[in-house]
């Protein structure tokens, strides 16, 4: 089973990829997406869907992962949110990839032991979890880290 687990944005968007045999994992790839702001949704929304299908591609992504959305302060952010969602969605069903949603807490809970936990608690035991990847300087690729666990857990 290969995991694809994306932290989605427009901004940027975090992912890894993660090889599940038996009870093991290993990290195959993980990184950011860092989308332009100077240009159109839409060309971002494009750019997203281009990067996340040469991953499928390039990987033979059997799984996607990612987490629930939640209405945070912005509205406007909620609902562009929404279009690159969308486009892991068409992708999924163009590549005949199981998706797989987990709530926040859901991951929190899967990787830390607790769903309350920060942030920081989660990438810290991201780090642990994963020993070969290095430590990372956005916040979106060790969420993608996570909920690629989330998912490999599951199926564990």
């Amino acid at each position: 089973m290969i995991v694809l687990g994306v932290d989605p944005g427009l901004r940027v968007a975090g992912y890894s990829v993660i090889a599940v045999q038996g009870r093991r994992h290993s990290v195959l790839d993980y990184g950011a997406i860092t989308l332009p702001q100077q240009t159109s949704v839409a060309h971002r929304v494009g750019l997203f869907y281009d990067r996340i299908n040469a991953l499928i591609k390039q990987w033979g992504v059997t799984v996607i992962s990612l987490e629930t959305p939640f209405l945070g302060k912005n509205a406007q952010n909620f609902l562009k949110l929404g279009y690159v969602r969308g486009a892991l969605f068409l992708l999924s069903y163009q590549h005949d990839v199981v998706l797989h949603e987990f709530s926040p807490r859901s991951v929190k809970q899967a990787i830390t032991g607790f769903g309350g936990a920060g942030k920081d608690q989660v990438a810290r035991m991201v780090y642990w979890l994963c020993p070969q990847v290095n430590h990372v300087s956005h916040s979106d690729v060790t969420d993608a880290l996570a909920v690629s666990l989330c998912a490999c857990f599951f199926y564990m």
